[in-house]
């Protein structure tokens, strides 16, 4: 019970609510309190204006903030407004709690009337302490809020319930211990103010004066005061209007503003929405109960981190004791790294703790309060508030939502240290026999006498200098895009003859070579123009290459027909089709003209062929919470929560196949792969909106998934060292996943058209390597051919 108190106090005040009532956003509110933080407005702002000039068309008009300035943002309190000239404004004075009140008039009377029955100032507004939404009284002023009789009854059950003796409820500072209560007044008096405002003479003297406890027993045993209307005060609810969510009386249906609404019977929509309300706690206990269980297993998987710890730094010390010579300061070096890592543990766990513990009360205060109210047996005050109550119990739920209840770190160290290789390798270890770097291999030279233009072709020839002594793996051919632009990559390989077919007529194109081995790549060759045939109506013709040149000035001409996509959305997508035949190599690139909508692909022919292109993730689309390394191949994350990356190659035509490496899987997240548009949301898990389609994956079994929508459940998952293949067929319309060389359940979307990019989504638990360029598998091309 004790965890519930907060939903009974006063948010102005700081005590229990006296008098409630229930303001049209579903929060509460003493109703002193409401009126100490009225503030006038201006008279062109008043109801009666409004209607007036025919914009008023609610009883309460809820303020533009940002246009009236009622907030102030430099004391974070609620004052009059400022700013009218042609307006007068009361002054305000702010009280402890941050919330402007209008001084008194007067000094209070001491009486036992309402403080509802008192006169507000006119033209008032008043405004929510708690979410801040403000609104502008009507006529009726305070009396128009219906009062919570439901939020007194339990705050009187939570009262009684303490064995706390009960005060005087007139002392305006220290309460003092009460001596009588007035059974006709139903209030609680000590002797000072019984003689003050309760004296033994005129009507007064009828009434009958009780010692506490007996007054506590009697208020208990009293009926109940039944809510009235606040439209008619003298009429009780009798129906409940389902469109504006509200008791009714009988007049409001006959003449006033629900005499067209739909309304049902008072005790059946009461039923129904305890009924709702139970539904909706019987979730959020199962909630609570486990999160209490999270709590034990957190508190626990504290003690196993600090047991852990212990041992690990035991085993830690043992080994390095026997490598102290050499080892000294790398020995201080790891401990320190394993104590880093155990204070992150620590505090990953505490404050995971923590805010478990701080949201679990919450929950808990709100289940109790949520019981009390449902034991309430008055229907109408129980409507009042159930549907902000209902409102407000799903949403806790929500909140325990996946992942909140998961612990975010193991209780094991993954580290590990082996000395006997390392004490070998100090035996072994002579810095004089130490081997250098090989050295990158030799500028490639072009050889002039093989490279020539044939219409919109060209094919060009390289070879390593004849005096070289490194070897070349393998030799990268860049390309410009015929404009002056950049350079492109649209060869990588070990051949050193290669035809580029697509080219634009009468057009201009600048080439170079480099080679690469294991330690780097070589400088540039120098740069070849070349120049493609005038006209497609002309006979064939080959042209030799001119002499290379030093960037001789170009002709900007067209850009490229089909060979590089240069569109300024995505800089440097290449597509290429690579034949080879015993005398070269011939690429064919897919894309068509710039100029043309879209970017649509040319069929190469009607038999099976494979589009393959090399390319890295993009760090410019990214999102800023990836971590890029080893030229851009390899990605993770910084954060706990899923971050997706791109491709920056985009397809839209042929097949197309590349590969994902797991090269760190920790604590079995689920990291998702597959294929984006070029707009898809980065900080949320690939296939989360409508612009992904992904295979997410975790240790067991994966799933499919496209605008939130899961399917396919498949058994087989992966660890560390895991290969995860995609293939991405346009001429077959289909996207298909692959685990370690094996097709991973079946076909997972038809229907794929459009330009996408390779796409992936993860954490910081994993880190995934990506190759590309490679050929489908075996099966499956034999598979499309037969089909």
């Amino acid at each position: 019970m004790e965890e519930m108190e907060e939903e009974l106090k006063c948010p102005v005040c700081g005590s229990f609510y006296r008098e409630p009532i229930i303001l049209p956003c579903s929060h509460n509110i003493c109703q002193a309190c409401a009126r100490n933080i009225l503030v006038q407005t201006p008279e062109s702002e008043s109801p009666q204006s409004r209607r007036a000039s025919g914009s008023g068309v609610s009883d309460y008009d809820y303020l533009d903030l940002d246009k009236m300035s009622l907030y102030s943002e430099a004391d974070s309190g609620y004052g009059s407004y400022g700013g009218f000239a042609s307006a007068p404004t009361t002054p305000c004075q702010k009280s402890p709690n941050g919330v402007r009140v209008f001084p008194p008039a007067m000094p209070p009377p001491a009486t036992h009337l309402s403080p509802a029955l008192a006169s507000v100032p006119r033209n008032s507004c008043i405004t929510c302490p708690q979410c801040h939404r403000s609104l502008i009284l009507d006529d009726r002023g305070l009396r128009g809020f219906p009062k919570n009789r439901v939020l007194e009854g339990v705050i009187d059950r939570y009262q009684q319930s303490k064995a706390a003796a009960l005060k005087c409820q007139l002392c305006e500072k220290a309460p003092k211990e009460a001596t009588v209560m007035c059974e006709q007044c139903d209030v609680f008096y000590c002797d000072p103010c019984r003689l003050r405002c309760h004296p033994p003479r005129g009507p007064l003297a009828k009434h009958r004066l009780v010692p506490p406890a007996q007054g506590r027993v009697s208020r208990r045993l009293s009926p109940r005061k039944v809510s009235t209307c606040t439209d008619h005060e003298l009429e009780n609810h009798s129906m409940y209007c389902v469109q504006c969510k509200m008791p009714v009386c009988y007049q409001c249906l006959e003449e006033g503003k629900h005499s067209s609404h739909e309304v049902k019977a008072l005790g059946a929509m009461w039923k129904l929405h305890k009924s709702q309300l139970s539904q909706a706690l019987n979730g959020l206990s199962d909630r609570a109960k486990e999160a209490k269980e999270f709590l034990v297993q957190l508190r626990n998987m504290v003690q196993q981190i600090q047991e852990n710890s212990v041992e690990f730094e035991a085993c830690l010390v043992a080994q390095c004791d026997a490598l102290i010579d050499a080892l000294n300061r790398r020995k201080a070096q790891l401990l320190a790294r394993v104590n880093k890592e155990h204070e992150h543990k620590l505090k990953v766990v505490r404050d995971q703790i923590s805010h478990c513990t701080v949201k679990l009360r919450q929950t808990t205060g709100l289940m109790e309060y949520c019981l009390e109210v449902i034991k309430e047996n008055d229907p109408s005050g129980f409507l009042q508030i159930s549907d902000a109550l209902i409102r407000r119990v799903h949403l806790t739920e929500d909140q325990w939502g996946k992942g909140t209840l998961t612990p975010r770190m193991t209780t094991d160290f993954d580290l590990s240290l082996d000395n006997s290789p390392l004490l070998q390798s100090i035996h072994q270890l002579d810095f004089v026999q130490m081997k250098a770097s090989p050295p990158v291999p030799a500028t490639p030279i072009l050889q002039l006498e093989d490279c020539c233009t044939h219409n919109n072709s060209a094919t060009l020839s390289w070879k390593q200098p004849p005096l070289s002594t490194v070897p070349a793996e393998g030799y990268i051919l860049e390309l410009d895009d015929g404009n002056g632009g950049q350079f492109r990559e649209v060869y990588v390989g070990k051949e050193t003859m290669c035809t580029v077919d697509g080219l634009h007529f009468n057009s201009t194109y600048n080439a170079r070579i480099k080679a690469f081995n294991k330690t780097g790549v070589s400088q540039y060759s120098k740069t070849l123009v070349l120049q493609t045939s005038e006209d497609t109506d002309s006979e064939e013709q080959t042209v030799p290459f001119p002499v290379p040149s030093e960037r001789l000035p170009l002709r900007r001409m067209s850009p490229f027909s089909s060979t590089l996509n240069l569109q300024p959305s995505f800089p440097g997508r290449a597509y290429f089709d690579f034949r080879s035949s015993p005398h070269q190599l011939s690429l064919h690139s897919s894309l068509q003209s710039l100029n043309a909508p879209g970017c649509n692909f040319e069929t190469q022919s009607a038999s099976y062929s494979q589009l393959v292109a090399w390319f890295a993730f993009d760090p410019g689309s990214a999102h800023s919470d990836i971590i890029f390394s080893n030229d851009n191949l390899t990605v993770t994350c910084s954060s706990y929560d899923d971050r997706v990356v791109l491709g920056k190659t985009g397809f839209s035509k042929g097949v197309h196949y590349w590969e994902l490496t797991v090269d760190r899987y920790d604590n079995h997240p689920d990291p998702a792969f597959g294929v984006a548009r070029i707009d898809v949301m980065k900080d949320v898990m690939l296939g989360k909106d409508d612009k992904a389609w992904a295979m997410y994956v975790d240790n067991n079994r994966s799933w499919f998934m496209h605008n939130n929508s899961h399917t396919n459940r498949t058994e087989g998952g992966i660890t560390k060292g895991a290969t995860i293949g995609v293939l991405l067929d346009f001429n077959r319309k289909t996207l298909t996943f692959f685990i370690n060389d094996e097709q991973q359940g079946p076909i997972a979307f038809e229907n794929v058209e459009g330009l996408f990019f390779p796409a992936v989504s993860l954490n910081r638990n994993v880190q995934v390597t990506l190759h590309t360029g490679l050929q489908v598998p075996d099966f499956y091309s034999s598979r499309a051919s037969i089909a």
